[in-house]
């Protein structure tokens, strides 16, 4: 299993606010994270940085993963419990009031992939039948295409496009939405914040599905096109790629 994460400031902000970082156990199962923070002064990226550690840390203490049904459970925990220590790290810390954070988690065996997130940070999913997003934001804008009162064009373009209806670290006790799919030789997953996904369409990134090569070209690839379609936001992502021959682990923080 190989996994690959990077980021990017972009061509626009003077903080990176997003985190993240592809982690194995001695088992050979890889967690991969990102998060996209927001808020506060300046305190997103105290959000972001506190979820991945948070996640990272779990993920050290954890037994191996032997079923789906422990590996929704194991993610649905850790990212309620990053919540609340971002919750409450918040409220006794004035100059982080405010801030949140996305978050998009892959747990990654051998035979199955569980996905986690929170807000409009994404994963999509590659195998030989294609390529699709199995991830669903939690933003204003998807939930009016949802509801039918606008167009998924007309949500490109929307003037509240960024506004979330869930972040971590704003309530206490949230829950993570989790699915479960088969993870077999070759298939790959994608997990980016929407610094990536506002400039780089579908069809580009489904390229994820037949690249053959060094990751790390793949990422640099996704996060020049988006720079050069102006790079305001942060952009960031991490794939896993279930090699048939290799427990690599290419540039995981």
């Amino acid at each position: 299993m190989i996994g690959y994460y990077e980021t990017d400031q972009g061509k626009v902000r003077i903080h990176n606010e997003d985190a993240g970082g592809v982690f194995k156990n001695d088992a050979g199962q890889v967690l991969a994270i990102v998060a996209d923070g927001m808020g506060g002064h300046q305190a997103g990226d105290v959000a972001s940085q506190m979820t991945t550690s948070h996640l990272h840390k779990k993920w050290q203490e954890a037994k191996l993963i032997e079923t789906p049904d422990e590996a929704e459970k194991w993610i649905k925990e850790a990212v309620r419990s990053a919540n609340n220590e971002i919750k409450s790290y918040a409220n006794d810390h004035e100059e982080c009031a405010g801030m949140g954070t996305t978050v998009v988690v892959a747990l990654c065996t051998k035979e199955f992939a569980t996905v986690g997130h929170i807000g409009d940070s994404r994963c999509y999913f590659a195998n030989a039948y294609g390529f699709k997003v199995i991830t669903e934001d939690h933003s204003l804008v998807n939930e009016l295409v949802r509801s039918g009162q606008i167009t998924e064009e007309q949500a490109e373009h929307h003037p509240r496009k960024n506004v979330l209806l869930k972040a971590l670290g704003t309530e206490f006790d949230l829950t993570a939405d989790v699915k479960t799919m088969e993870f077999e030789e070759n298939d790959r997953l994608l997990l980016c914040t929407d610094g990536l996904t506002n400039k780089v369409s579908d069809e580009e990134l489904s390229e994820l599905k037949s690249f053959e090569g060094e990751w790390s070209l793949f990422t640099q690839q996704m996060i020049d096109l988006a720079n050069e379609r102006g790079g305001e936001d942060n952009i960031t992502l991490a794939v896993v790629h279930h090699h048939p021959s290799s427990d690599q682990k290419e540039g995981a923080e």
